[in-house]
């Protein structure tokens, strides 16, 4: 068999070390988390830190196999190729029927996939295993958002009065375990928040456990990762993980009802409108939320996100826009447009007063004027938000009664 010329050999050396280069590079920078949300390599909890130490001897082992099997495939290609002036009937010994060997190629894959099974099982029990004094919350994916139901006083219910029903954004203590059950009010979603856990299916009638804890404060975002219609890639889901006190001021807000009547004769326009136009499908306590149970809302999921205390959330229309500017963890402000580091509501979150220079209105009113066209919906078959072909002074008068709901 002739040569191949040097310059073809030296071709073939650079394209395949270029490939090794990019390779090596890919690989490492999949391990950069930095401006990586949904990461699942920064794990910030105890579930997720569970996964972590699964995932790295798993990873590793694969990586020494990998290496080993390429290695030995490049090792054989070279050693065995065919020279110059070797017999082309000749074979290389054979080891087909060497029982040791056969012996140990096949219990070694047994020892290292039991071993991994082993760690995966233990990680399971782990994950599943309830902690005692959790708080219960109930969580119902539908399109395209989702709903978080309280069970504050421990008795199964979910929907009592002492318990809160929210929208968007799940918030939780830091330090302190929740056990979440996942469910579907339509179709099967997928619940995931990379930081603080894996992911958990929601399904029609079906009742998932599923484990969160924060380490530190902060914020945890998450995406839906079964496909659920036209704006699965827009629901998604955000937990933000607040002290301990914060969260008790957080609950003690959550159960009190709509706020008397709005003084600014703007936003008292707008509750009309509200409750002309909105109160059909949403509920804020105090004002519909007895008519709701009683006459069901005309949607296919049966439920519109909860207003009540609609400014105390730092994102809305599936957390994908922000409600307030985002503040860097220096204190920067940062952009309105950067969903990724979530609008921060400050003193608003536990009650506190609106600052209406903070509130991202612009998008706000963007979404009351047409809301199908920043999020694709079917408003026509009760799936999301139709455009209500409302005013500009509509708009204003509605902005302004929002932002009474603190």
């Amino acid at each position: 068999m002739q040569r191949l010329p040097k310059i073809v050999r030296i071709l073939a050396v650079i394209s395949f070390t270029a490939v090794v280069v990019l390779f090596t590079a890919l690989i490492v920078n999949s391990f950069q988390n930095s401006g990586k949300p949904l990461t699942s390599l920064a794990p910030e909890g105890p579930s997720a830190e569970s996964i972590q130490k699964l995932l790295v001897p798993v990873t590793a082992i694969a990586g020494i196999v990998f290496v080993l099997v390429i290695g030995a495939i490049v090792f054989i290609t070279w050693k065995f190729r065919e020279r110059k002036g070797s017999d082309p009937d000749e074979f290389p010994s054979q080891i087909h029927g060497v029982t040791t060997l056969e012996i140990g190629w096949t219990i070694l894959p047994a020892l290292i996939l039991a071993g991994i099974a082993v760690g995966t099982v233990m990680t399971i029990i782990n994950l599943n295993r309830e902690e005692p004094n959790s708080i219960k919350v109930q969580v119902a994916g539908q399109q395209w958002w989702w709903e978080y139901r309280y069970d504050l006083n421990g008795d199964g219910d979910f929907d009592g009065p002492e318990d809160i029903t929210t929208a968007t954004e799940l918030v939780i203590p830091a330090g302190k375990p929740v056990q979440v059950t996942t469910t579907s009010n339509d179709v099967i979603h997928s619940f995931w928040i990379p930081g603080l856990n894996g992911k958990k299916d929601a399904v029609p009638g079906l009742y998932n456990p599923l484990k969160l804890q924060a380490d530190e404060p902060g914020v945890f975002r998450g995406q839906c990762t079964e496909f659920c219609g036209l704006s699965h890639a827009n629901m998604r889901m955000l937990v933000r993980a607040v002290s301990s006190s914060d969260y008790d001021a957080w609950v003690r807000n959550q159960l009190k009802d709509h706020a008397a009547d709005p003084t600014d004769p703007v936003a008292a326009e707008g509750k009309k409108v509200w409750q002309a136009l909105c109160a059909q499908c949403h509920v804020i306590k105090g004002i519909n939320d007895v008519k709701m149970k009683e006459t069901p809302p005309p949607l296919v999921s049966g439920v519109a996100p909860d207003l009540t205390h609609f400014m105390t959330r730092g994102t809305f229309a599936g957390s994908i826009f922000n409600l307030y500017q985002p503040v860097s963890s220096d204190g920067q402000l940062l952009p309105m447009s950067d969903v990724a580091a979530a609008g921060d509501p400050g003193a608003v979150l536990t009650g506190g007063p609106v600052n209406t220079a903070t509130v991202n209105r612009v998008t706000l009113e963007a979404w009351l004027r047409n809301a199908p066209a920043l999020k694709p919906m079917y408003p026509q078959g009760g799936r999301g938000m139709p455009n209500l072909n409302l005013t500009e002074e509509q708009i204003d008068q509605l902005v302004a009664f929002l932002e009474t709901l603190n």
